[in-house]
């Protein structure tokens, strides 16, 4: 467990003196507008239950959010008709300079809703990796904690809540397709299992327990093991329960499964991105945008990637030629994917092991950490295995927020149902990543922030928090970490990894690479498992854009670093370093770079 040192270390990476000594008038500002952010922020969550359960928070407990299109114009309104009282309401120029990173974030957000909502009709919605047919699930098994009898009344009533949205959200993802917009015939092969392992055992068959009637009876014995409610109570609950799931749930995902099927053929064999679709390509540079957070065009993130490859490769070879691999880097490859050493055994004694592993790692680089943070996070993280019914071969690792206050850890999931798809070389690194100090201390530490509003304690910006995990791979050498080669082999095997993503994804969805050829590219270029590579591709495939962010964002934070080291030489503090990343939430990387240069004036001036 962490100890955060809160605020206070958050304002020693960019001082008040920044403002300062700030007028009456300035600090009367700041907190006028936080008090409005925050009012502001209350009403935008007013649409989202599952954010507030998120959250900690049990208001609207028992409600799931509303996934119609039509809702998502109302929010969208509701959105553009606050930047106009913003703008209306406060003069930017007199804002002291931590309110001004507000204001702009607060537009922010809604700009990049605004250019979303324009290419509705190419969205998938539902993919074999996180479509909302396994994450609503997951959201109500994983999130909605019962500590209370109010708590399983709000669980059941979520039941219902979770069949209509997912049958709100069928309904457009059938608009989507009939407009030119589904996924590739992989992922409904995919998600047909996924949907039909949801609705089967108890309550919905006779043999075995499904996944929800196992959650929903775990939660309901805690309460009679608590001495919350009866036997009595508890089989009323059950019963209650199992009517909400046979009478709503079961036929939502009926439907989902009767809809993938009718779906399936009609899908592309062969797969590639979504430029082939009406309007793909404005869409995808549209993502790209988002994703990056960057004007940068598609030719100029294929070319980024290319250069960082070659250079990558150069590494590898270093490497290869210091453990004695006398035979191309081709063929160092081939050993590396195929070579038993480099596996656990696909047993549950492997799995375990492989868990154990990345434990270990873990907490290895929590004796390090505060010799180089000043914020360090109160949640702990732990590591997990996905659960069955949402677990894909091969499928990327990922991370689970915690809570706010720290009484959820977070934590760092990884699929294991084919440990060939897990190479040992680089569970190291990916543990890095995913939860210390990567993921765990870039969304922990913005949720226990106390000196911002509350809606940038929240925020996701996919380029800052991937690029910020990308960069934290590389910090683990800092730090005594890869100390085998072969680990620090599995580090550029996903530094590389990163850098055939921006070839890939750009490949695919700007240039009309098909599948086989992105497949073919990443095999020539990673060692990475076969089952791994294609499980990654089709993740591209079908999430456009979103894999480019994390090259792109960890090469910015290096620029940023090297900058700050250059101009300030002796006066350059890793620590307050690290808290200036941290320490104000996510945001774009220009308004990134905008700290970064506040924080070097600060420190040059002394």
């Amino acid at each position: 467990m962490f100890v955060g040192v809160g605020a206070a270390a958050a304002s020693m990476a960019l001082p008040t003196a920044l403002a300062a000594p700030a007028a009456p008038s300035q600090d009367a500002e700041r907190a006028r507008i936080n008090a409005w952010f925050d009012a502001r922020y209350r009403e935008q969550l007013a649409f989202s239950p599952i954010s507030r359960s998120y959250q900690g928070d049990k208001t609207d407990y028992d409600k799931i959010d509303d996934l119609s299109e039509e809702a998502a114009d109302r929010q969208l309104d509701w959105q553009r008709r606050s930047v106009e009282q913003l703008k209306a309401g406060f003069d930017r120029a007199v804002l002291p300079v931590d309110a001004q990173l507000s204001y702009d974030l607060w537009i922010y957000q809604y700009e990049e809703a605004a250019a979303a909502a324009k290419f509705r009709r190419n969205v998938y919605l539902f993919d074999q990796l996180f479509g909302s047919h396994t994450r609503l699930p997951q959201f109500l098994m994983s999130i909605h904690k019962v500590d209370e009898p109010a708590d399983i009344d709000a669980y059941i009533a979520r039941i219902g809540g979770i069949a209509r949205a997912e049958l709100q959200l069928l309904e457009i993802a059938k608009r989507n397709a009939a407009a030119g917009s589904r996924v590739p015939r992989f992922a409904y092969a995919a998600m047909i299992p996924q949907a039909r392992a949801l609705i089967t055992g108890a309550p919905f068959t006779t043999e075995g327990k499904s996944a929800v009637w196992t959650d929903v009876e775990t939660k309901i014995d805690g309460l009679v093991k608590a001495g919350k409610i009866d036997g009595a109570k508890a089989d009323a609950y059950r019963t209650a329960a199992a009517k909400a799931l046979t009478e709503s749930w079961q036929p939502a995902y009926e439907a989902l499964i009767a809809w993938f099927e009718s779906e399936l053929p009609k899908a592309d064999a062969v797969a590639t991105g979504v430029g082939k679709n009406p309007n793909g390509q404005a869409y995808y540079a549209m993502m790209l945008a988002s994703s990056t957070t960057t004007d940068l065009t598609a030719d100029q993130v294929h070319q980024i990637g290319l250069d960082e490859v070659k250079r990558i490769r150069g590494e590898m070879e270093a490497i290869k030629q210091k453990v004695g691999f006398t035979g191309t880097l081709q063929q160092f490859f081939t050993f590396m994917r195929e070579d038993d050493r480099f596996y656990y055994p696909n047993t549950d004694a492997g799995r375990q092991a492989y868990i154990d592993a990345a434990t270990a790692h873990i907490a290895f680089m929590k004796t390090k950490l505060p010799d180089y943070f000043g914020i360090l996070p109160k949640a702990d993280v732990v590591v997990k295995r996905v659960e069955s019914y949402r677990e894909v071969p091969g499928g990327a690792q990922h991370y689970l927020m915690s809570s706010p206050d720290g009484s959820r850890p977070g934590v760092f999931y990884a699929h294991l149902a084919d440990m060939r798809a897990m190479p040992i070389p680089q569970l190291e690194v990916i543990a890095y990543h995913e939860a210390l100090p990567g993921h765990h201390m870039n969304f922990a530490i913005a949720q226990e922030l106390t000196d911002i509003p509350n809606f940038r304690r929240f925020l996701y910006i996919n380029a800052f928090q991937e690029g910020w995990g990308l960069y934290t791979e590389r910090f683990g050498k800092e730090v005594g970490a890869y100390k085998d080669p072969y680990s620090d082999f599995g580090r550029l095997t996903t530094e590389i990894w990163r850098a055939i993503r921006l070839v890939v994804d750009t490949g695919l969805h700007a240039k009309g690479w098909t599948e086989e050829e992105a497949v073919a590219y990443f095999t020539e270029n990673s060692p990475a498992a076969a089952n791994q590579i294609r499980s990654e591709v089709q993740r591209y495939i079908v999430m456009p854009g979103q894999a480019t962010g994390y090259k792109i964002g960890m090469i910015r934070i290096l620029a940023l670093r090297r900058k700050a080291e250059a101009v300030l030489g002796d006066r350059f503090d890793i620590r307050g370093f690290h808290d200036t990343i941290l320490g104000q939430g996510q945001m774009p990387l220009d308004l990134l770079e905008r700290r970064v240069d506040q924080w070097i004036a600060v420190r040059k001036a002394g």
